[in-house]
């Protein structure tokens, strides 16, 4: 499928889709995130630039504060366990570099375990584009100054939810904890602070496959079970109860399986958080006025962005993996008559060409001329390279492996 990247998702969009909510295989899975995202697309577009961005020296406001944060990304991962390991240093490239090609945006705090995530998939590079990709495409507005879009998502959240879970909305309602309280964490993070890890990775393979909409499910249905049933909520009398049940949610909800059969079931649609959102931001104008900071469009998933962002492709063709001897037969038959028409029309070319009389040849000529070049090749016919790039061998379709060492993009 990655060898064929551009062909499967304008054809077979659906059996991707199927394949992330599957799960991607651990092997595959950075491969498949940079595709995915378009971070591959943008990486082929800007060669040198994540160099260029890393040889600056970057602004020292936001140098401090990224220093500072290093050691509490995932302090118990081999990658980031030691302070000034490789797995820092990666991290500080990457942070940096996105200050410097975003200034205005600068540096938040939630992008850190985002980056650190990547990394644990990716070379450096390959996860500054992907980080890219996220913050301007599948969550603009989240990481800037005034975290306007996370809050106009915390009220569509509030809404869906309604739907979803009418006890969990009123319950909220009446102890009024704003949807800041808890969703926060969970959207800026995509759940990578929140939810164990073979989670977070299942949920990020269909985030990075549908977009947002994946988030905003996971939301809703860690709400519902949490505070879903009049049950759950006789034990949550006040707004300390609350917001301690939601910070300590059940591991049998957060478990794997179970989330993402929940996820993968619940119906809210990419239509319908677009409509929620002409709706909260027509409030927010009312009562707030115009947006400070207003962020671009976001893009649900990988067929959005493929379709907004096309992009010059180069045409890369994979080279063979399996070669044969020039005389081994080929299993089909097309070979074999494509090879026999070649030796027919090789000797009656010079004859076109010199305007000889009796041409075009009858048919009983045609026919023993056929029979002819079936039994023996011509003598003037040119002799064969030793190896021949077009030959019907070396164009199998059996062939996976990719020109270049790197991925293919096709």
């Amino acid at each position: 499928m990655l060898n064929n990247w551009d062909k499967w998702m304008a054809k077979k969009h659906k059996k991707i889709r199927l394949r992330c909510q599957k799960g991607i295989p651990p092997s595959l899975r950075g491969r498949a995130w940079q595709y995915l995202s378009g971070g591959k697309v943008k990486l082929q577009q800007n060669p040198g630039k994540f160099d260029e961005l890393d040889m600056s020296p970057g602004d020292p406001k936001w140098l401090d504060v990224i220093e500072r944060d290093l050691h509490r990304q995932f302090p118990f991962h081999e990658m980031f366990v030691s302070r000034g390991g490789h797995g820092q240093q990666d991290l500080f490239r990457v942070l940096k570099a996105y200050t410097l090609y975003r200034p205005e945006e600068g540096y938040c705090q939630a992008q850190a375990p985002i980056a650190a995530v990547l990394l644990m998939h990716m070379p450096a590079e390959q996860a500054f584009w992907c980080l890219v990709q996220i913050c301007e495409k599948y969550l603009p507005g989240y990481y800037s100054e005034k975290l306007e879009a996370i809050q106009l998502d915390g009220e569509i959240l509030f809404s869906l939810l309604q739907k979803v879970s009418p006890v969990a909305h009123k319950h909220l309602s009446q102890q009024k904890i704003d949807p800041l309280l808890y969703m926060t964490e969970w959207f800026m993070c995509a759940f990578s602070r929140t939810l164990p890890w073979s989670s977070v990775l299942r949920v990020w393979d269909m985030f990075f496959c549908e977009g947002v909409k994946i988030i905003f499910r996971v939301g809703l249905v860690l709400l519902k079970q949490a505070l879903g049933s009049p049950e759950k909520v006789r034990g949550c009398q006040g707004q300390y109860e609350t917001m301690e049940r939601l910070r300590s949610l059940s591991p049998k909800v957060m478990q794997e399986a179970f989330l993402v059969q929940e996820v993968v079931e619940l119906p809210v649609t990419e239509r319908q958080i677009e409509r929620e959102h002409l709706i909260q931001l027509r409030r927010w104008q009312e009562t707030r006025g115009e947006l400070q900071c207003p962020s671009p469009p976001r893009l649900h998933g990988a067929k959005a962005i493929l379709e907004a962002e096309p992009g010059p492709r180069p045409s890369l063709q994979p080279s063979p993996s399996i070669r044969l001897p020039l005389d081994a037969p080929l299993s089909g038959s097309k070979g074999k008559s494509k090879a026999s028409k070649q030796v027919q029309k090789e000797p009656r070319e010079p004859a076109r060409e010199s305007g000889q009389q009796g041409w075009p040849p009858t048919r009983s000529q045609a026919k023993a001329e056929a029979a002819a070049g079936d039994a023996s090749p011509p003598q003037d016919a040119p002799a064969q390279d030793p190896a021949p790039q077009d030959s019907a061998h070396h164009r199998s379709r059996e062939s996976l492996t990719s020109q270049e060492s790197e991925d293919t993009y096709l």
